[in-house]
């Protein structure tokens, strides 16, 4: 068996530059990945019977005023909008949504974003934006903080006795649970990720297949 060599590509095929141009930021770490797909996913589960919104994690906004998408945009790590169409989006282009604007931004903070998502991030989502609601969360040392808009102005979220945030606009609150961020309602319950509602399903019906045990009644045969 002879050795293998290096492959000879022919001369007509062009690599495209390592560089190429991308809209989205890079996500940090692991940690940053994990936590925009447990705040998308509970929410949705949450709100699995509501068509009137859009979730998104990643995800450019476009919101340049002369309608061009190659300037004035912005990749929040998460974002929700509300009174809108539930439904795919490739990117959320302002000036094809109604002019709407996130009604919350989240973003996840790290040693090389913080001083940005706290001056001009936070800059443009009160100015420009005009979110009503803006939330930071360092997945790393935990640190937590949101902001309301009153009076054009964010002033910050003072936290209930256990320390958690309330979001009008979602009417959750948001606090930190075993190191990562979580929705709880507004009695302060912990509101479950998809795992987790999955079994607390299976513990249900496990329970009420016992109750009907103890009657003399096989839940197999129901």
């Amino acid at each position: 068996m002879s050795a293998a060599k290096d492959f000879d590509f022919p001369d007509d095929v062009i690599f495209p530059p390592g560089d190429l141009y991308s809209d989205e930021p890079p996500l940090e770490s692991e940690l940053h990945l994990r936590q925009i797909i447990l705040l998308l996913q509970s929410l949705e589960l949450w709100w699995r019977n509501r068509n009137d919104f859009y979730a998104a994690g990643n995800l450019t906004i476009f919101y340049s005023p002369h309608q061009r998408r190659s300037e004035e945009f912005r990749g929040p790590d998460f974002f929700v909008v509300l009174g809108c169409e539930r439904k795919v989006r490739k990117s959320w282009v302002v000036w094809e949504e109604d002019g709407k604007y996130p009604n919350i931004i989240v973003e996840l903070l790290s040693n090389s974003t913080a001083s940005t998502d706290k001056g001009l991030k936070k800059q443009i989502f009160q100015d420009i934006f005009r979110t009503p609601e803006y939330f930071w969360f360092d997945p790393n040392n935990l640190e937590f903080a949101g902001f309301i808009l009153i009076g054009g102005t964010y002033q910050p979220i003072e936290p209930n006795p256990q320390g958690l945030l309330w979001s009008q606009q979602l009417s959750l609150y948001l606090g930190v649970h075993e190191n990562k961020l979580r929705y709880f309602t507004a009695e302060a319950q912990l509101i479950p990720t998809p795992e987790e509602f999955a079994e607390q399903e299976t513990q249900r019906a496990e329970r009420l297949a016992a109750k009907l045990r103890e009657l003399n009644i096989d839940p197999e045969n129901l």
